[in-house]
């Protein structure tokens, strides 16, 4: 007998190969599936809604997102959950990465707004990534002037503490070498999964979250069962109930079969 939950689903290296930049053919039918057998079929990414431009194969599965690693979650037109950063937290990201010469995206409610003296977001985002609508960027000034609900600055790892200590309402979540997800406190995909089953009216223990980067831990302990990618970081495999084989090795189907969801 098939078991329905609600399934939570990064989008980088967990959806989408880093390879093909396409959702494997295996997760859609196993995806498909899921959902004829009534589960429920959610998004949760650090992307903003602007280059969330790759779901095309499995739009017409999808139940609700949450997007900004928490901070924007949605269904359909109807808002879940915003939670803007503070604008002295916004700030200090802003002058620290102008003073360093880091790139920056700054997303706001409406806009996105890039700064890329080194051509960092370019390089990642658009070649390594394969992100579209970055283009349809707005001038920093328009969008200072919205609610920002994600910072993404590019700097390693060990510069991260010493911004964060200055920036004491808003949480990082790395999942790339190069740069982080700022979010205000309060807003990960750990507490989007419960925003959700508020909004949808489900039991937070009936919840599936698939993830590989560090930005997914937080729903990888708050789901029922928190499921890591074959190709997740170590740190993550070691919070997950279940480790998978990767995302280009029919990681979804398997772990969707492993539980008897299909």
């Amino acid at each position: 007998m098939t078991q329905k939950y609600a399934l939570f689903f990064d989008i980088d290296g967990t959806l989408v190969s880093f390879q093909t930049h396409e959702i494997p053919a295996s997760t859609i039918l196993a995806l498909t599936q899921a959902k004829a057998n009534g589960s429920r079929v959610y998004i949760a990414t650090g992307r903003p809604p602007l280059i969330i431009t790759n779901m095309g194969a499995i739009e017409h599965l999808i139940d609700g997102y949450i997007t900004t690693n928490g901070a924007l979650c949605y269904v359909g037109d109807e808002m879940v959950t915003c939670q803007p950063i503070p604008k002295d937290d916004v700030r200090t990201c802003v002058e620290d990465c102008r003073e360093r010469g880091n790139s920056l995206i700054v997303v706001g409610r409406k806009d996105v707004a890039v700064i890329d003296p080194k051509g960092d977001v370019d390089r990642i985002f658009r070649q390594m990534l394969a992100v579209k609508n970055l283009d349809q960027a707005a001038p920093l000034d328009v969008v200072l002037q919205q609610d920002i609900l994600q910072l993404t600055p590019f700097f390693p790892a060990d510069y991260e503490p010493v911004l964060m200590a200055r920036m004491p309402q808003c949480v990082s979540g790395r999942w790339h070498p190069e740069f982080t997800d700022i979010t205000a406190n309060g807003a990960d995909k750990g507490k989007g999964i419960l925003a959700m089953a508020r909004h949808e009216g489900f039991d937070p223990s009936r919840t599936m979250a698939f993830g590989d980067g560090g930005n997914d831990t937080s729903m990888i302990l708050q789901a029922g069962i928190g499921v890591a990618m074959g190709n997740a970081i170590d740190a993550l495999k070691q919070q997950a109930d279940y480790v998978t084989t990767s995302v280009d090795d029919d990681g979804i189907l398997n772990a969707l079969r492993h539980f008897n969801v299909i």
